[in-house]
């Protein structure tokens, strides 16, 4: 059994049971209610998928999906883990002794009642200096008055609100996520600042803390609005958050702001002082200004930051009710169609007939460069570009995908990426093979140009390997995309672990290293490019279950298309909103 025999199956027809039912994962999606006619009713005359999956080739089906169970069983147990991170005891102190609400019940008074788009939850998890279960926040995305806007929320039951370096690093990608998308940004500050001890990981270079800060003001004057509730304490540099915040409102007994607390100032100078003499909500909202409203309850805050985000002056119009078709093809199939490796992939159309919507696609340049596939489709009654691996990345295949983005960028339509790039290739035997990878090698760097620089929005679903440079043309991480998330079987590194022993050689009789434990080496790799060890260092935005993918895309669309109604200008302005 060839990869090209797998790559091209699309002919023979059988019918494979589907795996049994699991549990959608824990990033959410908001339903919609779709009832008039699409206005862009013509799409349905796009050309429909096959989607049946040859029997053939059932082993492999089956073993996809055992592997699938394998990885889900995996993920559970890490959102069990998190959720565990918030202990009974930290649980008490905090809503009985400071008399605080728990993050998820003030999400509830904060945003609209419909579910939201968690971002990184597993992020933390297995650092080096121990497990930070979610970083110790939760980021995401979600409707405030009407409105999607972005937000950051401390949760203070997990290490006290403590700023460690993954912490940070959750807090600056949604900002940048705010930014790329022009998303009105909230944040709800309960944080007693950075963890000392990795000071050196939190302070001084480019993206450390002060980036927070930077980023603050870059979006203000990029005229992306941001406002921030002092929902606990706020203290050394996290005090700068709520006031170079557009609107700030402060809980009375309970939010504090302060560069140096009660505790600090006793060590000092010897004198003690109280929480609310020093940084309180009185102090703050009558004599600083450092805030803006003052309210008695959270429940009083979060309701006067719904309504200063009801005072943005965006004209948002009903949301669009699309008819549009579910696909013909059960998604429960994804499952055993998420490659275990290289040898156990299937082709790419069959993925496609279960997420886009009537499985209807209109394939582009078919015949030409087949080991990638490129088309438009709709999604949840949304036009969207494909780009999709269906094998290695040749020279064709990178030339087809040049020209596809140039096209969607060319007519303003996002672009989702499906990656699952080819692991490395051995080196070149002869001439015309070292040629053929040059006139590759040229070929993808043209493909990466038009990726790096096509404006629109763009969505990356890394649904098997995303290994070497071959990434990079797929909108990898480093290329900027709007979102990216993986399946639970997704494998990210430079090389496949199963093959590392060629670089091993290599760099042995190359540079004359000393010997490498190969063992040892292809151990460490397995470990590092799996999907949760991405996603605990927010490599991307989280795991999703790739059942899950049509609605998690679906509701991305609608979060980037947000901006389009925005009725302020979205030029820089010459300064950010100045408190005083």
């Amino acid at each position: 059994m060839g990869k090209q025999q797998i790559w091209n199956l699309l002919n023979c027809k059988s019918t494979i049971k589907s795996v049994n039912k699991v549990p959608h994962n824990m990033i959410h999606s908001s339903p919609v209610n779709f009832s008039m006619k699409n206005k862009h009713q013509y799409m349905r005359n796009f050309p429909v998928l096959e989607g049946e999956i040859p029997s053939l080739y059932r082993h492999i089906f089956e073993g996809n999906a055992r592997n699938s169970e394998t990885c889900i069983q995996r993920y559970s147990e890490l959102c069990e883990k998190v959720s565990k991170g918030r202990t009974k005891n930290a649980i008490l102190i905090h809503t009985q002794k400071k008399k605080k609400l728990l993050v998820h019940e003030r999400l509830k008074l904060l945003l609209d009642e419909e579910s939201f788009l968690e971002l990184s939850p597993l992020a933390g998890l297995d650092m080096p200096y121990g497990d930070v279960p979610a970083a110790g926040c939760i980021t995401g995305i979600g409707r405030i008055s009407g409105i999607w806007c972005a937000f950051l929320a401390n949760d203070a039951v997990i290490k006290g609100g403590t700023i460690y370096p993954v912490t940070l690093k959750k807090l600056l990608r949604s900002q940048e996520i705010a930014i790329k998308n022009k998303l009105p940004f909230v944040y709800l500050v309960d944080s007693g600042g950075a963890f000392l001890p990795l000071q050196a990981e939190l302070f001084a270079d480019q993206f450390h803390g002060g980036r927070i800060f930077y980023n603050q003001a870059v979006m203000s004057a990029l005229k992306i609005p941001q406002v921030s509730i002092v929902c606990g304490s706020c203290t050394a540099g996290g005090a700068y958050i709520p006031v170079m915040a557009e609107e700030t409102a402060i809980v009375d007994k309970i939010g504090t702001v302060f560069l140096g607390g009660p505790p600090l100032v006793k060590a000092a100078t010897g004198e003690d002082t109280h929480p609310e003499e020093l940084g309180g909500a009185s102090l703050h909202a009558k004599v600083s200004g450092c805030v803006d409203h003052f309210a008695t309850s959270e429940k009083e805050a979060y309701e006067c930051i719904r309504n200063a985000v009801s005072t943005l002056n965006y004209v948002m119009p009903i949301e669009e009710s699309l008819e549009f078709d579910n696909p013909l093809y059960s998604d429960d199939d994804l499952l055993g169609l998420a490659p275990q490796d290289y040898s156990y992939t299937l082709h790419i159309k069959l993925i496609l007939s279960r997420i886009i919507d009537g499985s209807r696609f209109q394939e582009f340049k078919a015949n030409y460069g087949i080991t990638l596939v490129t088309g438009f489709a709709c999604i949840e009654g949304q036009l969207i570009g494909i780009v999709a691996n269906n094998g290695e990345l040749t020279q064709n295949a990178s030339l087809k995908g040049c020209h596809f983005i140039k096209l969607c960028s060319q007519r303003n339509i996002p672009i989702l990426f499906l990656v699952n790039t080819a692991p490395y290739t051995a080196e070149p035997t002869n001439l015309t093979q070292a040629e053929d990878q040059a006139n590759r090698l040229k070929a993808q760097a043209s493909m990466m140009a038009a990726v790096a620089c096509a404006p629109g929005p763009k969505i990356t679903v890394v649904i098997g390997g995303c290994f070497g440079s071959e990434s990079y043309a797929m909108c990898g991480r480093s290329f900027d995309p709007n979102f990216l998330f993986l399946w639970p079987n997704a494998r990210i590194a430079l090389v496949d672990s199963r093959r590392s022993f060629t670089f091993t050689q290599i760099w042995n009789n190359d540079y004359s290293e000393p010997e490498i434990d190969v063992k040892l080496l292809k151990g460490k790799l397995q470990k590092e490019s799996s999907a949760f060890y991405s996603s605990a260092r927010i490599w991307d935005d989280g795991v999703i279950l790739p059942q899950s993918s049509r609605k998690v895309i679906g509701q991305c669309l609608r979060i980037m298309k947000q901006q389009s109604y925005q009725i302020a200008s979205l030029q820089q302005s010459s300064l950010p909103v100045l408190r005083m």
